[in-house]
C-alpha cells in the first residue's frame, strides 16, 4: 500500500482492508452525468482511491449548477463540465486515472465505455440516457447503480447481470422525466443520492453485501426510507428470454 495515512479511515474496516484497498486501486468506474449526482459521486470514489474514473458529460459550467454540483467552483464558470472536474479531482487525489469521454456518446462509444467499466453509475436525467446505459451494462454484463433525485425525492438502485434491469422497473418508452429546472430541487437531496451511488459503487466492486433488485426510495422531508423488490421481467425486451 503506497499511501496507508491517505486511507487508512477505510483500510481499518474489517470489509476493506489491504486488500479491499488494493482491489479499489485496480478498478474502474464508468459515471455518466457529472451533475448534481456525478458530482458527489465523482469526488467520493476519487477520495476512496479508485484508480480510475471514467467521466462523460456534454455540458458547460453555468452559474445554476454551483447550487448542488460540488466538483465545479466559481472559476469554473463558462468550462466544459469534463475539463473542470477532471481538474478538481485530480487535485483531489493525483493517484486517480480521470480519463472524459465527450457526450452524448453514440451506441458504440457507450459501449466502449461500458466495456472498460468494472461499475457503471448512471447520474443522467432523463429516460432516453437511462434506457441507453441499461441496454449497455445488459449486454456487457456490466454492474450499473441507478440514481435519480427531483424536489425533496430520491431513487438508487442496483442492476446486476442475471437479476432484473432497469427496463423491468420502468419499462422502455415510459414517460417524460420531469427536470430539476421545471420542479426544482434541493442541493442536499441531490448530494445526498449521489454520494448514495458512490457507496454502492464501492460496495459492488469491494463484493460488500448484496444491494441488488432492491429499489430504494427516499423522501428529504421526513427522512424516510421505502425499500421495494423489484422482480425480473420474463418478457423484458432488455434481459428478457427472448
Amino acid at each position: 500500500m503506497s499511501d496507508y495515512a491517505r486511507y487508512s479511515r477505510q483500510i481499518i474496516l474489517r470489509e476493506v482492508g489491504v486488500n479491499g484497498q488494493s482491489l479499489l486501486r485496480d478498478s474502474t468506474a464508468l459515471i455518466i452525468g457529472v451533475g448534481g449526482l456525478g458530482a458527489p459521486a465523482s469526488l467520493y470514489l476519487a477520495g476512496a482511491g479508485l484508480g480510475r474514473l471514467i467521466l462523460s458529460d456534454r455540458d458547460h459550467v453555468e452559474r445554476s449548477n454551483l447550487q448542488r454540483q460540488i466538483v465545479y467552483r466559481s472559476a469554473d464558470l463558462g468550462r466544459p463540465k469534463l475539463d473542470a472536474a477532471a481538474g478538481n479531482l485530480r487535485a483531489l487525489n493525483p493517484d486517480c486515472l480521470i480519463e472524459t469521454r465527450p457526450g452524448p456518446l453514440d451506441d458504440e462509444a457507450l459501449r466502449a465505455a461500458v466495456d472498460a467499466a468494472d461499475v457503471v453509475l448512471d447520474c443522467t436525467d432523463n429516460f432516453p440516457a437511462r434506457f441507453a446505459i441499461n441496454r449497455a451494462c445488459v449486454a456487457a454484463r456490466k454492474p450499473l447503480v441507478s440514481g435519480a433525485a427531483i424536489r425533496f425525492e430520491g431513487q438508487i438502485a442496483v442492476f446486476r447481470p442475471g437479476g432484473p434491469c432497469y427496463a423491468c422497473l420502468f419499462g422502455e418508452g415510459g414517460e417524460a422525466a420531469e427536470t430539476c429546472e421545471e420542479a426544482g430541487i434541493l442541493g442536499p437531496v441531490v448530494g445526498a443520492i449521489g454520494a448514495m451511488q458512490a457507496l454502492l459503487a464501492l460496495k459492488v466492486l469491494l463484493g460488500i453485501g448484496d444491494d441488488a433488485g432492491r429499489l430504494h426510495l427516499w423522501d428529504a422531508l421526513t427522512l424516510s426510507w421505502r425499500r421495494l423488490l423489484v422482480a425480473r421481467d420474463p418478457g423484458c425486451r432488455v434481459c428478457g428470454n427472448h
